[in-house]
């Protein structure tokens, strides 16, 4: 078991997908990040789950429904709990100090929105000297005036491949250091 890896999944909130306004691919990503979940822990990996807390009457007003982790995540007692408010989880949470406390110095990350919270958390992780795995398609977000979902991904994995290792979510492996 490699206890220097965790995996981190961020923001897969109710508020996020269902709704009037799901992040586009909730039907194919959803059921990915519950494989990534049972194969992590059944390698003993960490997880880390991190939640974005918005303010009053917003789909992710702290506290509330659509702030909660999505049920088919099965998120369990053991699993590690981080509330930001801010894009980048480093710097509204102790995530570093946690990370430090474990001795972990890679994470393997996937979730929501893959242009603000995943890209600006990866990038956090390397600027702290982390090794990020980032799962290539393991992130999403919705479509913009001028792309789609899809190209909004392939964008934020072209901009961080030289500095990440991009893995397919079937072709992740937890137990290999």
């Amino acid at each position: 078991m490699n206890h220097s890896t965790a995996f981190v999944l961020i923001d897969c909130q109710v508020g996020l997908l269902e709704g009037d306004w799901p992040v586009v691919g909730v039907a194919t990503l959803l059921p990915r990040w519950v494989d990534l979940l049972k194969r992590a822990r059944a390698a003993g990996v960490p997880v880390i789950f991190v939640r974005h807390g918005e303010g009053p009457d917003t789909p992710l007003e702290h506290g509330t429904s659509g702030w909660q982790l999505h049920p088919a995540i099965g998120a369990h007692a053991d699993d590690a709990y981080f509330d930001k408010t801010t894009c980048d989880t480093f710097a509204s949470t102790p995530l570093a100090e946690e990370l430090e406390n474990r001795g972990i110095n890679h994470l393997i990350i996937a979730g929501l929105e893959g242009p603000h919270c995943v890209r600006a958390t990866t990038l956090g992780a390397l600027q702290r000297g982390l090794k990020v795995t980032l799962i290539k398609d393991g992130h999403g977000t919705y479509n913009s005036e001028t792309q789609t979902a899809e190209q909004i991904t392939r964008a934020i994995n072209e901009e961080l491949s030289d500095r990440v290792t991009l893995v397919a979510a079937a072709d992740v492996r937890f137990d290999a250091p």
